[in-house]
């Protein structure tokens, strides 16, 4: 059997660590089912005369194998931000092999983001409030007015540096988060002056964002919010392939299942905070339809996307807010909730619209080798002609 080839780019972590190669090994099986051949590389694995080191899974030995080649047709870039380096380093990649297939062109960081759909009157009013920090009294005037808020690096994924600070009294401010390598900081009670105290210790700068806060405590004091999938199809349609919720572990301020949270089906977590059958179902599509609104809208100003993580807030009211849009996602939400078909159709996805696009590519090779030929046909009865005319 002759395979279709994509490759998968991804990035080196701690030494010659590649980050999700379990999830390469399932592409892999998936795309032996559809004829697809997978091939994992870095930007580093690319030498002079541009051919690549790719590594392939061998199921029969269950090892990968490296073998020199030339650039799969289509790149599904996995490659998550691991600080400037790897920015750089993928940014570089990037600029020089402009000329490559990708499944989807990179998003903006948080700040950039929101300024992006906040053009959107649709999209806007789902967004929770968000500035640039420009330092502490500026932030304590915010937090006064919101009452609760987040302060996230405007670069990152997973929870990394991210603080939540909340005012309990009238000079009482709760500070909660983690650092940036996902561990719990103690909670601290403070003061106006102490909290100021503590934000110049903190050397935060304008690559941070400060955002309103949405009530997400359940009522066990642990934060929640829904994680949707959505992706495109065999057919380059875009369509929803599920929605989680996600628990975070007592006394963190976020939910990541990286950080330690917990998954739970989407429809057993509203149920446990609405307990109306109607109000869930208005819920739901109210996330999907957003969903479903955001989507084309990011397209049009980033260009083509494959699929995306949508992070889902809904507070004590019923109202959806977006939380963090991600256009590397991580499918495990729903395999951890034992929703096994949803979990290996996150997993097919993006190898079916990888294969609609290649025909489609195809197709205009196609189209525009018969246009060459009838130009040039064309043009050889017009000598004929003039030929003739000559006579």
């Amino acid at each position: 059997m002759s395979y279709a080839r994509l490759g998968i780019l991804a990035v080196y972590m701690s030494g010659a660590r590649l980050e999700e190669l379990p999830y390469y090994k399932k592409l892999t099986a998936e795309g032996k089912k559809l004829g697809l051949q997978i091939e994992v590389f870095t930007p580093t694995d690319v030498d002079n005369k541009e051919t690549i080191r790719t590594l392939r899974y061998d199921s029969e030995t269950g090892k990968w194998v490296r073998k020199r080649t030339t650039f799969p047709p289509v790149i599904y870039d996995r490659c998550r931000y691991h600080g400037p380096a790897t920015f750089r380093l993928l940014k570089a990649f990037r600029n020089k092999f402009s000329r490559l297939t990708y499944l989807s062109k990179p998003l903006a960081n948080k700040w950039t983001m929101h300024q992006v759909l906040s053009e959107s009157a649709a999209i806007s009013s789902h967004l929770p409030a968000t500035v640039r920090y420009s330092g502490p009294q500026e932030l304590i005037r915010f937090l006064k007015k919101h009452k609760l808020i987040y302060v996230k690096p405007k670069n990152g994924t997973g929870g990394r540096g991210i603080l939540r600070i909340e005012q309990t009294d009238a000079d009482r401010y709760l500070i909660q988060g983690r650092n940036q390598q996902r561990t719990i900081i103690s909670p601290l009670r403070a003061s106006e002056k102490q909290l100021s105290t503590k934000l110049h210790s903190l050397n935060l700068s304008a690559d941070y964002v400060v955002q309103q806060g949405i009530s997400l405590t359940l009522k066990d004091g642990r934060v929640h919010d829904y994680r949707l999938l959505i992706q495109k199809n065999g057919k380059g349609k875009w369509e929803v392939t599920g929605c989680a919720g996600r628990i975070g572990p007592y006394k963190s301020i976020t939910s990541n299942l990286h950080g330690g949270g917990s998954a739970i089906p989407m429809e057993k977590l509203l149920y446990s905070r609405f307990q109306s059958r109607s109000k869930i179902e208005q819920i739901k599509n109210e996330i999907y339809r957003f969903a479903h609104e955001l989507a084309p809208f990011l397209e049009t100003k980033f260009g083509k996307l494959c699929e995306l993580g949508i992070d889902i807030a809904v507070d004590p009211k019923g109202n959806v807010w977006l939380l963090e849009v991600n256009p590397k996602p991580s499918r495990e939400v729903f395999h951890r909730i034992g929703e096994k078909e949803t979990y290996r159709k996150a997993i097919k996805r993006p190898l079916e619209y990888a294969l609609w696009m290649m025909k489609q590519r195809n197709h205009s090779d196609k189209d525009s080798e018969s246009k060459d030929l009838e130009s040039k046909a064309a043009a050889e009865n017009k000598d004929g002609e003039n030929s003739e005319a000559e006579k």
